[in-house]
Parts: C-alpha cells; sequence; structure tokens
C-alpha cells in the first residue's frame, strides 16, 4: 500500500510539474507576443533610459553650426516636414576636401517619408560668394558646409534648414559594426582605370562590409549619374540598417566611431527626440530624384549642364513635400519624372 501510495505522489508530482511546465511555456509565449507587439515602445524606453545620455554626449562633439545662423528651436514632437543638405566628403591624404554627394533631403516625420534630391557633383553653377561659377561639389572646397548651403540654395531656389557632412572614412566601420549592408549589386563592379585605385566588388553577396561600401560609393567609372545614384543606395541601405531592433545598442559606440567625420548644425537634442520618433513609427519610406544634364567642356575642364525641365521638377518636388499642408496622398512622386527620362529612382540600375 505503501509503495502504491508513493507512485501515486509521484504521478502527481510530474503532472504538477508539467502544468507548471506549460503555465511557464504560456506565459513566456504571451510575454513574447506582446514583447513583440510592443517592441517599438520598448525599444524607445530602453533608448530614453540607457542610451539618449550617451548619443548626446557624443553629439555634442559633432554639433558644429554655422557662423551667423541661430539654432532653430527643437519641439518635443517633430510634426512639420523639414529640409537638410546632405554631404557626403571624401578626402583622402592631402587632398582638398569636397563634397563628392550633395543630396538635397526633405523629412516629413509624421509621414515617416523622405525625399532625396541628388545633385551630381560637377554640375557647372555660380558658386556663391566666390562670384564665378564652377564645379557644385567645389563649394564644400571653397567655403565648407556654409557656401555648399548657400550655392544649393542658389541653385535650386529653396534653402536647406540643415546641413549634415559625413567623411565617407568614417563610414567603414560604421558598416562593419553593423555586421554590413545589403546593396543590390547584380554583376562584379571592378575599378580597373590605369589612374585609379584597382578593387572588386562581387554581385549578389547577401551582406557587404565596410571596405566594400565604400569602394561601392568611390567607384566612378561608368558615369557621374550612377555614382550619385550609388549615394543614395548605400544612405537607403545604412539608414535600414541602423533601424534594425538589434542595432540600436550600438548607437554610441557607432556615434563614437563617426567622431570628427560627422558635422551637422542639428542640435543634439532634435537628433535624439526625432530618433526616438522614428523608433515609434514605421519605417521610413525613401524616394529619390537625381537632376540629370549633358556633360560639357569649358577651357578643357569636364562640367554637367543641368538639364532645366529636371532643375525645375526638383524645384516642384521640394515645394510640394515641404509644404506641411501637403497630405500623404498629394505628394508628387519622383517617378513621374524619372520614368520620362529613363531613371529609376527606386532602385537605380547599375
Amino acid at each position: 500500500m505503501l509503495e502504491r501510495g508513493n507512485r501515486v505522489k509521484d504521478i502527481k508530482k510530474k503532472r504538477s510539474r508539467l502544468k507548471g511546465l506549460l503555465i511557464t511555456l504560456l506565459v513566456l509565449i504571451i510575454v513574447g507576443a506582446g514583447a513583440y507587439t510592443f517592441r517599438k515602445p520598448l525599444a524607445l524606453m530602453a533608448f530614453d533610459l540607457f542610451l539618449s545620455g550617451q548619443v548626446e554626449e557624443k553629439l555634442e562633439k559633432s554639433y558644429s553650426p554655422i557662423d551667423g545662423e541661430k539654432p532653430k528651436p527643437v519641439a518635443a514632437k517633430q510634426t512639420e516636414p523639414f529640409t537638410a543638405l546632405l554631404l557626403g566628403v571624401d578626402q583622402r591624404d592631402n587632398e582638398p576636401a569636397r563634397s563628392d554627394t550633395l543630396i538635397y533631403a526633405v523629412v516629413r516625420p509624421e509621414d515617416s517619408k523622405v525625399l532625396l534630391v541628388s545633385i551630381p557633383r560637377d554640375t557647372y553653377t555660380e558658386i556663391v560668394g566666390r562670384d564665378k561659377s564652377d564645379k557644385i561639389n567645389h563649394a564644400y572646397a571653397f567655403g565648407g558646409a556654409k557656401m555648399s548651403k548657400d550655392t544649393v540654395a542658389n541653385f535650386l531656389g529653396y534653402p536647406a534648414d540643415y546641413y549634415a557632412a559625413i567623411n565617407f572614412e568614417g563610414l567603414r566601420e560604421v558598416v562593419d559594426e553593423l555586421g554590413g549592408i545589403e546593396l543590390p549589386i547584380d554583376k562584379d563592379i571592378v575599378n580597373k582605370h590605369k589612374d585609379h585605385e584597382k578593387f572588386t566588388i562581387k554581385a549578389g553577396k547577401p551582406l557587404y562590409d565596410g571596405q566594400e561600401a565604400l569602394n561601392f560609393v568611390r567607384y566612378r567609372e561608368d558615369s557621374d549619374f550612377n555614382r550619385t545614384k550609388r549615394h543614395q543606395i548605400f544612405l537607403s541601405a545604412l539608414v535600414d540598417r541602423m533601424l534594425k531592433l538589434d542595432q540600436i545598442g550600438k548607437i554610441p559606440d557607432l556615434m563614437n566611431m563617426l567622431g570628427e567625420n560627422f558635422k551637422t548644425d542639428m542640435t543634439p537634442s532634435f537628433i535624439i527626440d526625432l530618433s526616438k520618433q522614428l523608433l515609434t513609427n514605421q519605417a521610413p519610406q525613401i524616394s529619390g530624384f537625381t537632376i540629370m544634364g549633358e556633360g560639357m567642356r569649358k577651357n578643357g575642364v569636364y562640367y554637367i549642364q543641368a538639364n532645366e525641365e529636371d532643375v525645375t521638377f526638383a524645384e516642384q518636388l521640394i515645394e510640394n513635400w515641404s509644404d506641411p499642408n501637403t497630405k500623404t496622398e498629394d505628394l508628387l512622386n519622383p517617378n513621374a519624372q524619372s520614368a520620362q527620362e529613363g531613371q529609376n529612382s527606386e532602385q537605380p540600375s547599375l
């Protein structure tokens, strides 16, 4: 009888343990589902509690307002569209710093939409403050961010609210820290000109490391227009990778890696508040348009004469997207002009 009683007790204990295990699993499933459902608020809370202070401290080192310009007031929540001139600077050794990338961005935080209007670096235009016309990317070499902002404002007819200048060299470590980025390369890219740095980027890889990404934006043996489009693709891929939930904890280290390679007149508090807002919204949808043109030579120097139709359409895009009264469904589609000229702003052909 005693042995039988012990067997009954053992069976009850096993059933109790099994029941407890099932309850535990059920709780884990519920918690896991809740964590998935509320992953963005949780990410925001984690960022706010543990990272925002570190990020703000590191951003202070990159804050570089333009002389004579006052910081713009920062709202707790950015609802109005704003514009920024993105400058990709590629400075090697003792060469002068020129902005190889010039992108006029319109950011609509409420819609989670971003418009990128790219200007080829060899575009011939008036350099404001130099009383002469030259390649638009020379403005940065002559007068830094201020002259670039003034020159682009004169070229497009719209001043940018902010600027952000990034030296591509600093992005190599960032891409490696992120574990690489996705790039739509469907055939090998080979830099083979006798006067150029030699490299090959293999097609079809799931992720590309920092050096490959740097080579991707530097490659220039097809055309300036394709290079400009590659810069759009790279920025979009970098944003996508950084917005992944598992990368949030790396933000302070990433900012530290950028260091002197990143300068902007956006205040640290503005960037942090905007970042927190992006964490709670859907991932930004990025659309791009590239101003095309015809190659020409002037005194033996190669320039690009921008198509007037493209410049006009770019102005219309900027006006439409930066207007807070424009509804999402009424935003102009950058593809409308691209389709007429054989461009593909969503996924440029490489």
